[in-house]
């Protein structure tokens, strides 16, 4: 196999892999007489079949196979011996294939752009804050305000009250349409939360000012978008029996809130939740420090990109920007989306911090285990309830999605490695800081 460049600008590759003719035969003939022994052929004992006519019979099909083995292996020769790394899979084309007959020299034109050479940095000269939060009594105590409102129970109203927005009302009641009672529309003793907006609209505003033992007759229409199709936009009427008319009332605070959560007693509850605060101001404040480390990284390392990578970049961003500005539109029937010179700034950032990344974890050694791949499935799968199953066994035999989930585990494991050895120092900072601090994290 003769190899001549044919292209070396920037990150530019191009070659001319020339297959003589007379190797490429060899190598038919080779396969053919390997296989011969095993062939049968009507007219001929197993093993006896003249050379002559296993090539007029296999040869075509060995040819294609042996120019594909010969091109790959020259491909991986090449790549061994230069230490290329194509960015993506190299495009392989045949120059002379529309002509090409057997006994002619194959010659094939393979091109792609090379990864560039990443540069080294001292990660000791990286300086990062991290950002502490102490849990404070006020926000334990708002969150135990919150807990205790979710726990609300319940009490009858004085009899004749008229409910309220916010009132329980124990009903019976029973739905028609066109005159008809409808199956599923008919419930006894349903306790219902005015403006928990959990029945169809206008059905809850109509029982606000009923009293208990009142009966109602309420009207309504079901949306057009409705679950039962029968049902969907129709006219229905609904006659209601008001049995009870009940005022919310928050749980104490106190030792039995605890226990409805887990807890021994309020003290420890108080523990609990000062713990899972302080859990989330870190997580917080870890996406901040890690958005100032790559801030870092990218103002202090610069360096030649594919284009290729960078234009798959843009497109993607432009593409997921307009869904997000048309969410609406579910399919891809779109058109063309144009990437615009901000989506082309933001992609080379990404390309340029991914691959900067990529080295630095495959320097270190970083790898992402089984068991947190493990974690990562379960926690997507949980998007999908009832086909979490089905969901691991797409995940499995898709490597793309693996790649995905894989992917921000590992940069999220190299970002640790890197802000170990850079010089961090802790800030002490109020919630109301770090929540404009993570504000000011989107407006970027």
């Amino acid at each position: 196999m003769q190899v001549t460049e044919t292209q070396n600008e920037g990150l530019k590759r191009g070659y001319k892999f020339t297959l003589p003719a007379t190797e490429l035969a060899e190598t038919v003939d080779a396969k053919l007489k390997e296989a011969q022994p095993e062939i049968e052929m009507k007219g001929f004992r197993k093993g006896k079949v003249p050379m002559a006519m296993l090539k007029k019979q296999f040869g075509p099909r060995v040819m294609g196979d042996a120019m594909q083995e010969a091109i790959d292996g020259a491909l991986r020769k090449h790549l061994d011996e230069s230490g290329d790394r194509p960015a993506a899979q190299p495009k392989v084309e045949m120059e002379n294939g529309e002509g090409w007959k057997e006994g002619d020299d194959v010659i094939v034109n393979i091109s792609y752009e090379n990864l560039p050479a990443i540069p080294e940095i001292d990660m000791g000269k990286l300086k990062l804050e991290r950002l502490t939060v102490p849990a404070e009594d006020e926000a334990v105590n708002e969150a135990l305000e919150n807990l205790a409102k979710s726990a609300q129970n319940f009490e009858d109203r004085r009899k004749g009250s008229k409910a309220k927005d916010g009132d329980q009302v124990v009903i019976d009641f029973k739905g028609f349409v066109d005159g008809e009672a409808f199956e599923g529309g008919e419930a006894q003793d349903y306790p219902l939360v005015l403006g928990s907006n959990s029945f169809i609209p206008g059905f809850e505003d109509q029982l606000v000012g009923a009293k208990a033992e009142e009966e109602v007759k309420v009207e309504v229409k079901f949306p057009e978008e409705y679950g039962a199709a029968h049902l969907a936009g129709k006219d229905a009427t609904f006659e209601v029996t008001v049995k009870a008319v009940k005022a919310p009332k928050d749980a104490e605070v106190d030792d039995e809130l605890a226990k409805k959560f887990g807890a021994d007693d309020l003290d420890a509850l108080k523990k609990q939740i000062a713990g899972r605060l302080e859990q989330e101001y870190a997580g917080a404040a870890r996406a901040i420090m890690k958005r100032a480390l790559l801030d870092q990284l990218d103002d202090q390392v610069k360096f030649e990109l594919p284009e290729s990578l960078v234009e798959a970049e843009a497109e993607q961003i432009a593409h997921q920007l307009w869904h997000e500005e048309h969410p609406e539109e579910q399919g891809h029937n779109h058109g063309a989306i144009e990437a615009t010179d901000e989506h082309k700034k933001l992609a080379e950032r990404r390309v340029r911090l991914g691959l900067l990344l990529a080295e630095i974890g495959q320097k270190a050694e970083v790898t992402v285990t089984d068991q947190e791949m493990t974690q990562a499935v379960m926690q997507a799968a949980r998007q999908y309830p009832g086909q979490e199953r089905a969901f691991f066994e797409f995940v499995q035999q898709n490597p793309q999605v693996q790649q995905q989930l894989r992917a921000p585990i590992f940069e999220d494991k190299v970002v640790d490695h890197i802000a170990e050895q850079a010089k961090v120092e802790d800030k002490k900072v109020t919630k109301e800081e770090l929540e404009k601090a993570i504000e000011a994290l989107d407006e970027i």
